[in-house]
Formats: structure tokens, C-alpha cells, sequence
């Protein structure tokens, strides 16, 4: 007799991500949700996924999952650590990264991502890190996926500021540009996985996460978010993915809680 696996949201949201990476793929990985699933990814189903990050690493392979891009983590399990300008001018703009993986505080219906602040842009309510390398990996690299937990504060009908490009505010932000990947293929969240219209950009639900809704999606989105007319389930995590994240979280832990 079958027993059911107990996993958290989160988890689904992680084990999702994480499996839309493949061998063979070079991943420019944004730290928090996105590092998260990309190393799940290597550890599991894509042990040759080559994994890089903002501070030069390449091929890295970190044992627990950095606190930032200038976590010594990285550098120590790269295959090697080029400078920041040679990251991105050669690897990045020069086409070799096939996918990067992002995370934001807000994403609007096209897909377009707000790292910058929240409310008007002359009397911020609240000041965002900022952009980083997120606005360069979203124009260069031929893909992005991102990953990003679902609220009405998160996903909102346009963002209040667009620090990385998605599709513009009209979803033709990318039409007729040259030299410019592909943008947002899929978003993942903890309710769902979603993808552009391929006529005019707007985010679909395609796959709906075990037990979820579409009312629940519907009122954790901020504007009227379709669906596609073949709504799909998304599979359950698996007990090996569910063990590996949750071992690669607790080394995590315990190597930055000092123990």
C-alpha cells in the first residue's frame, strides 16, 4: 500500500523549480529561492547542471547554500572564480548562459520584476536592495525562470517600478530588439506554475500545485490571471527530492548557526 509524502508548500514550490533544470543547461543563479532550487536540481536529477553566480564562481558546488554572492562557499567549491567584469561581458553577454534563475519582491502580468521599492518611486513606502545582476541576466540569457512565493503584495497588475525586463508594460517590451534572449519562460510559485501567452506575454496558469484552486491563486494574484484551457497537475515531490532539500537546508543551518 502506497503512503502519502508530507511536503510543505515551500518544498513543492523548491522541488518545481528545481526540475525545470536540466543537464547540460548553464544556470546564472540568483541567490534565496532560485540558489535553493538550482542546487537541489544538481544534487538530484542534473549533476551536470553548470551552475554560476554574480561574483564570478563557475561551475559551482557549494555543500550548503551561501548567504550571498560573496559567500566563500562558492568560491572554494568552483571549478574556478573569474573576475565580475569577465563574468558578465564574456559568459553572460557574450550567449553563454542558457537560463538564469531569479527571485523578486513583486512581478506584474507580464512578468516584468520589481527589486527597486514599493510605492512612488519620489516617496518610496519602502526601498528594495535593488537590481543587482538581475536586469543584465534577464536581457542575456537565453531564458529565465523565476521563482517567487504567491500574494497580492508579490504579484500585482504592474509593478511599481521595473528594475529587470520581462516584457514590458505592454508585453512588447521585447518585440523587434536584437541580441536579447528569449525572458521569462516560467514563473513558479508556491501555488502554481505559469507561462507567457505566446500572443501577447500575459502570465497563464498551466499547472496547478496538488490541492490548490484556482480561487486560491485568483485571490493571491493582484489583477484577473488566466488559465490555460488544459490546466495540469503538478506532480508531487518525490521522497528522494524531499530528503535531499531537506538535508541541504539543515547543513545550511547548522553551518550558519555556527554548530
Amino acid at each position: 500500500m502506497s503512503t502519502a509524502i508530507d511536503y510543505s508548500a515551500s518544498e513543492m514550490m523548491t522541488v518545481t523549480a528545481a526540475r525545470a533544470l536540466e543537464n547540460g543547461m548553464t544556470c546564472f543563479v540568483g541567490i534565496g529561492l532560485p540558489s535553493e532550487a538550482a542546487n537541489l536540481a544538481r544534487l538530484t536529477h542534473a549533476p551536470e547542471v553548470v551552475l554560476i553566480y554574480e561574483s564570478g564562481t563557475l561551475q559551482t558546488r557549494p555543500d550548503v547554500l551561501p548567504l550571498s554572492i560573496g559567500d566563500g562557499e562558492l568560491c572554494e567549491s568552483a571549478l574556478t572564480t573569474v573576475s565580475v567584469p569577465e563574468m558578465f561581458r564574456y559568459w553572460l553577454q557574450g550567449g553563454k548562459v542558457s537560463v538564469g534563475f531569479l527571485g523578486t519582491a513583486q512581478i506584474d502580468r507580464y512578468a516584468n520584476l520589481n527589486t527597486t521599492l514599493i510605492g512612488d518611486y519620489t516617496a518610496p513606502k519602502v526601498r528594495l536592495p535593488g537590481g543587482g545582476g538581475a536586469p543584465e541576466i534577464a536581457t542575456n540569457a537565453g531564458e529565465v525562470f523565476i521563482t517567487l512565493k504567491h500574494s497580492p503584495r508579490a504579484f500585482v497588475r504592474d509593478v511599481d517600478f521595473i528594475t529587470t525586463l520581462g516584457f514590458g508594460r505592454d508585453g512588447k517590451g521585447r518585440d523587434g530588439v536584437p541580441n536579447i534572449g528569449k525572458g521569462p519562460t516560467r514563473v513558479i510559485s508556491d501555488l502554481c506554475v505559469m507561462k507567457p501567452d505566446p500572443e501577447d506575454r500575459e502570465l497563464t496558469v498551466v499547472s496547478l500545485h496538488p490541492g490548490v484552486t484556482r480561487e486560491q491563486v485568483q485571490e493571491a494574484t493582484g489583477w484577473d490571471i488566466r488559465f490555460a484551457a488544459e490546466l495540469e497537475t503538478t506532480p508531487v515531490p518525490s521522497a528522494h527530492e524531499l530528503e535531499v532539500l531537506r538535508e541541504l537546508k539543515a547543513r545550511t543551518d547548522r553551518a550558519h548557526s555556527g554548530q
